[in-house]
């Protein structure tokens, strides 16, 4: 696949002409949202002609994703008039539903979490992602994601059909059957889990089935090492990846430069300080943070609960838009400690108390109902009584006593982690 075929000219702007077609749709995006009974009274005062930057943008709360299951189960649990399987926060939904503009399908996630699908065609943005792991229009793409409860496979597919590929889908499971369809079909392309492609190609090697025609594959939903990658090279696959979500749909896609993830076209995306809302410098590794420029299910600063960190600079392949990492781990590292839970909402609300402090890290060892705490802090020119001072705000805070280290400027690792648990089971 030549490095310079892009699925549309999104893809080569000017980043700054890229940066101000995203701000000049966030106010709609916005009041969208103020639509939602759902979110309608917290955003009531705010007036979205103003949301037109990142920086206003970043006023705005953060609707973690661990928070759509209570916001759900309430407004499950409500009176009929108010009833809404969304938490209220979806302009969409059927006939039964405050919101009775059509949803094409409706899905469940773990949590559960239930999520509509709007009615446009490629609804969660995967063509791009596809095209850039070199499928196209008249390729067979056997779709390996799940079809039953969650929208995996629907994502897949929708990009599929919508480059003009004709879709197996396959689902999940029936190892033997899907090898059968595999190579009596002759399928250009796989889309599913990387280590149930593994799992086919040994079974293929097992059983003595060739499979010639398979030679582009696009892997998600959980690690894909370089040690895979390449064996698969080794047999005539070129598989890449890409990071999507239920809610937010295709977040980052892998590109031929292999080089980090692309981010799609559609989106807003923040790296913030995990616990808080606050936006992290360029290379900083955070908690990332997408708002999806949809009018249907207009989530605003939807956090991931996933760790990533911007790359400098831009895509080999001409792509200009930012890049991320990939995913770097998870975000939520709640922890409990003598009985007590303690969350990096509360290791942030301690460094906001004491604006010397740069990074930091909560680290808790010892054994369990044995533990201890210690806060590592980075400060520069070190105030004579901070470290009691903070001290007493993390017992103010968390209940809890923890001795406070005293660390170098950069000293702390920059891997997104605020609390560490070291303890021994």
């Amino acid at each position: 696949m030549s490095c310079h075929e892009y699925f549309d000219a999104l893809e080569t702007r000017e980043p700054a002409a890229r940066e101000a077609a995203l701000m000049a749709a966030l106010p709609a995006q916005v009041r969208a949202a103020q639509g939602t009974p759902g979110q309608a009274a917290g955003l009531a005062q705010i007036d979205a002609a103003r949301i037109d930057s990142r920086r206003a943008l970043a006023a705005l709360p953060v609707t973690r994703k661990s928070d759509l299951v209570p916001l759900q189960q309430a407004s499950r649990s409500a009176a009929a008039a108010t009833w809404d399987p969304f938490g209220g926060l979806a302009a969409i939904g059927w006939r039964a539903t405050a919101a009775r503009r059509g949803a094409r399908r409706v899905f469940q996630s773990p949590g559960p979490i239930y999520e509509p699908e709007g009615q446009a065609g490629d609804s969660w943005r995967c063509a791009r992602a596809l095209f850039a792991a070199g499928l196209r229009a008249g390729d067979l793409v056997h779709n390996s994601f799940s079809y039953h409860l969650t929208p995996g496979g629907w994502m897949m597919d929708s990009g599929a059909q919508a480059l003009g590929c004709t879709v197996f889908p396959g689902g999940v499971g029936n190892t033997d059957l899907q090898l059968q369809a595999l190579a009596e079909l002759r399928a250009d392309a796989y889309v599913g889990t990387p280590s149930f492609l593994r799992i086919l190609l040994e079974r293929a090697a097992a059983t003595d089935t060739p499979l010639p025609h398979l030679t582009k594959a696009l892997c998600s939903g959980e690690a894909f090492p370089a040690a895979l990658r390449d064996g698969l090279s080794g047999r005539g696959i070129h598989a890449y990846q890409c990071y999507a979500t239920a809610e937010a749909g295709l977040i980052a896609y892998e590109t031929a430069a292999r080089e980090g993830l692309v981010l799609d076209e559609g989106l807003i995306v923040e790296i913030v300080r995990p616990g808080t809302g606050d936006p992290l410098p360029a290379g900083e590794v955070g908690e990332l943070v997408v708002t999806v420029l949809d009018p249907h299910y207009p989530l605003l600063r939807l956090g991931t609960g996933d760790l990533s960190a911007f790359l400098p600079g831009t895509c080999p392949t001409g792509r200009t838009n930012q890049r991320i990492k990939g995913w770097l781990g998870r975000a939520d590292q709640t922890v409990k400690v003598r009985g007590m839970f303690v969350r990096p909402e509360q290791v942030a609300e301690v460094v906001h108390r004491h604006p010397e402090i740069g990074r930091a890290r909560l680290v808790v060892e010892g054994e369990m109902a044995s533990d201890r705490m210690t806060l590592r802090i980075e400060v520069g020119p070190q105030p004579e009584g901070l470290a009691d001072a903070v001290a007493a705000s993390v017992r103010d805070i968390t209940k809890l006593r923890a001795d406070v280290e005293l660390c170098a400027p950069a000293s702390l690792p920059n891997d997104g982690k605020v609390i560490e648990d070291l303890r021994r089971l």
